[in-house]
């Protein structure tokens, strides 16, 4: 049982002293392991009947191992029994404590006899121990000579005869010991005189029990040695797990385990163990659900339980059920093998009236978004959980900001911000060729210098800075101006929008969650709950101390429809539903806070119920393997409304557009104004140096005329000189 984790049992037993105390030994042994014993049955070796209907004792058990507790020839007449009530095979694993003739059923039973195990003590060569080959082969000698007619050889011998031969061996040498130590030898063995022979005793028998207990040697069963603490031999107890199975004249028993107490069960590596059903898979030892039919009891609740019209190829339209609770019941279906009824509950049904129907037999489980609480334990069972669960509070949407590392960029358009860096350039630009004349601190400075200088003046100017520059020209001043009005509309652009924004961020719902409902914050009469539900009763206890002063309403639909009415504030819901229903339905509606009242879904049973283990496992398989997990993904976490959080708009371009355009047009004017004076400058400029150059002239030409007389009289006075030489 512990080797392959089976739990319990159902004990068969015949009414007398073997019979009793088998069933005691057995239960005993179990209690101590932690296993349990479901039941057990009475065989009558008087009427050579079971005191119980075996069928409706098997059927209602929570096990499906039995354990046969019978002397031999009672055997084959329980078993034939059981065939005919379908007791034995694929869904039961039989234990005998004695083998029987298996020739004596008919073949049409074999099927289901494959997988019965016979249990039984055997002798330390089958487990391959030592034994006394010596003193086994000096009682086969003994036994040919005095009663050749019963030896059957020395292959033939039954195990029991080797147990018999260690007995007797075992009391006659304790006999000796204990008359080599009594004083006097014929009065060693003396019995007391009683007339009835029952109440006969060995004088001394204490000191003959302490030299059994204290005997130790190899015998031809293997080791011997007792104890006064328990009844086995220790560290001499030998077994053997005869399987039936097919063989080619039909079906035989084939030793499939051997035990030991130094070793433990051992399987034999020349033979498989097979199991009811004909299979190498160890059966559990509850009920199982294979080809069981159940009703099962569904109510109709979103993405829990959907009724939908299918219409078919040639126009009929037939109703169906979709959703995580029938995608759930075919995967157990899979697993477990049931036949399932579903039958859909009326809507007008509460979750408590659920449960009392499966209080009363209506359905047999009842598969559902069904909360476990206490009050609902006290009057079912309930499986592993199916959905873990928690309650959430819907709110009407208060939509928040959203926001970013670089939120403070927000306020104003990303267009605008590269106009607005555009713009002080260009400004800058300008600036520096009006006032790079006329400003003497510019003139000091290189070009690249007086740039950045301008640059530093125009962000200066646009931060609010007093940077120690003045413009000295006329269209110096009109740019400084217009950057000046231009940078205190954008600033106070800028201010306004941040501060809106960091407003709107900072905006709460009507409640943060379920503290502020144990706060009064929302009167009680505006608290929808659903009648007959587990939030109900969370808000009875919890919050109202019993008082029902909430908004009851009768489905989950009528809470979300109050809420968007403005009937209610706040709505109890299971978190599923309400995680689903925001998603993908009331786009309008949110979830506040996080859950509360956390507890899980589970499957209501009838108290006791045979099945509950077979299906606790197959809930257990399916979370491990994430098929709960994939359910749920599929039916509530997709997601259709749009986030319900908001961004404030920025100010883009076009808003200042205006204002960009007088800064433009005071540009224009500005350049204009300081063309306009380069131009009157070129003109002066252009009158002075015609006037230099008419001077020059006027002077050249004197100085051409001045050139000439010179050269005149310079002639005149050569002529008059070599005329006065001629002469």
């Amino acid at each position: 049982f512990l080797n392959y984790n089976w739990t319990s049992c159902l004990i068969i037993y015949q009414n007398d002293a073997f019979g009793n105390g088998g069933a005691t030994a057995i239960t005993n042994a179990f209690l101590k392991n932690g296993l349990g014993i479901a039941g057990t049955i009475v065989f009558d070796i008087v009427t050579l009947r079971l005191q119980d209907n075996l069928n409706d004792v098997l059927t209602a058990s929570p096990t499906r191992i039995v354990v046969l507790w019978v002397n031999p020839p009672y055997v084959p007449s329980i078993i034939q029994n059981a065939l005919d009530y379908d007791l034995i095979g694929p869904n039961y694993l039989w234990i005998t404590s004695a083998s029987f003739d298996l020739s004596n059923f008919n073949q049409t039973y074999y099927p289901n006899l494959i997988g019965l195990l016979n249990l039984e003590p055997t002798v330390a060569s089958v487990a391959n121990a030592p034994i006394n080959a010596v003193l086994l082969n000096a009682a086969f000698d003994l036994w040919n000579q005095y009663e050749p007619e019963t030896f059957p050889g020395r292959n033939n011998v039954n195990d029991y005869a080797f147990f018999a031969f260690d007995a007797a061996w075992t009391l006659v040498q304790s006999l000796q010991k204990f008359c080599s130590i009594t004083s006097n030898t014929s009065s060693c063995i003396s019995l007391s005189n009683a007339t009835y022979c029952f109440d006969r005793f060995l004088f001394n028998s204490n000191t003959l029990f302490d030299i059994i207990n204290n005997m130790e040697f190899l015998g031809v069963s293997g080791h011997i040695q007792f104890s006064a603490n328990t009844t086995d031999r220790i560290n001499g107890s030998y077994y053997v797990a005869n399987n039936i199975q097919y063989s080619p004249t039909g079906i035989n028993f084939v030793q499939a385990l051997s035990y030991s107490d130094s070793t433990g069960w051992q399987r034999n590596t020349s033979t498989q163990l097979i199991w009811p059903g004909n299979t190498l898979a160890p059966p559990t030892s509850g009920a199982k659900l294979q080809g069981v039919k159940l009703i099962l009891g569904l109510i109709q609740s979103t993405q829990y339980t959907n009724i939908i019209n299918v219409t078919d190829a040639l126009g009929n339209t037939t109703t169906q059920l979709v959703g995580y609770v029938p995608d759930l019941i075919n995967l157990l279906q899979t697993k477990l093998g049931f036949i399932p009824d579903i039958r859909l509950a009326p809507s007008n049904h509460t979750y408590n009236g659920l449960v009392d129907s499966v209080v009363n037999g209506v359905y047999d489980l009842v598969v559902a978004d069904l909360t476990v609480t206490a009050n609902r334990r006290k009057k079912v069972d309930f499986s592993n959980s199916i959905f873990d669960n928690s309650v959430r509070l819907v709110i009407r949407t208060q939509p928040d900001i959203q926001v970013a590392l670089f939120s403070f960029l927000n306020p104003l358009s990303w267009d605008l911000w590269l106009l607005i860096i555009g713009t002080l350039i260009f400004g800058s630009i300008l600036i520096c060729i009006v006032e790079r004349v006329a400003n003497e601190r510019l003139r000091e400075k290189s070009h690249s210098a007086a740039y950045l200088m301008i640059i530093w003046y125009t962000f200066g100017n646009f931060m609010g800075r007093d940077v120690e520059l003045q413009p000295k020209t006329i269209a110096g001043r009109l740019i400084s101006s217009a950057m000046f009005f231009l940078t205190l509309v954008i600033i106070a652009s800028y201010t306004a929008n941040l501060a809106s924004q960091l407003t709107i961020s900072k905006s709460q719902p009507i409640i943060s969650g379920i503290d502020d409902i144990k706060n009064g914050k929302v009167p009680s009469n505006r608290i929808g709950l659903l009648v007959g539900s587990a939030s109900l009763e969370y808000y009875l206890t919890e919050l109202s101390g019993g008082n029902p002063n909430y908004y009851p309403l009768y489905s989950r639909d009528q809470i979300y429809q109050s809420l968007l009415d403005d009937k209610i504030d706040v709505g109890f819901i299971d978190t599923g539903n309400a995680e689903y229903m925001t998603n993908d339905v009331y786009c309008n509606l949110t979830i506040a806070g996080s859950g509360f009242n956390v507890g899980i879904f589970a499957i209501p049973m009838r108290k006791g119920w045979i099945y509950g283990n077979d299906l606790d496992v197959a809930l257990l398989l399916l979370r491990e393997s994430g098929d709960l997990n994939n359910l749920y993904a599929k039916w509530f976490q997709y997601k259709n409304c749009p986030d319900n959080s908001v961004s404030t708009a920025a100010i883009d371009s076009r808003a200042l557009i205006g204002l960009f355009m007088v800064f433009g047009i005071v540009c224009m004017l500005s350049i204009f104004i300081f063309a306009w004076g380069k131009l009157h400058m070129t003109k002066k400029l252009t009158g002075r140096i015609y006037r230099i150059i008419d001077s020059l002239n006027k002077k050249c030409h004197s100085a051409r005329e001045d050139a000439k007389k010179i050269s005149h009289d310079s002639e005149i006075r050569e002529l008059e000189a070599v005329n006065i030489g001629n002469f």
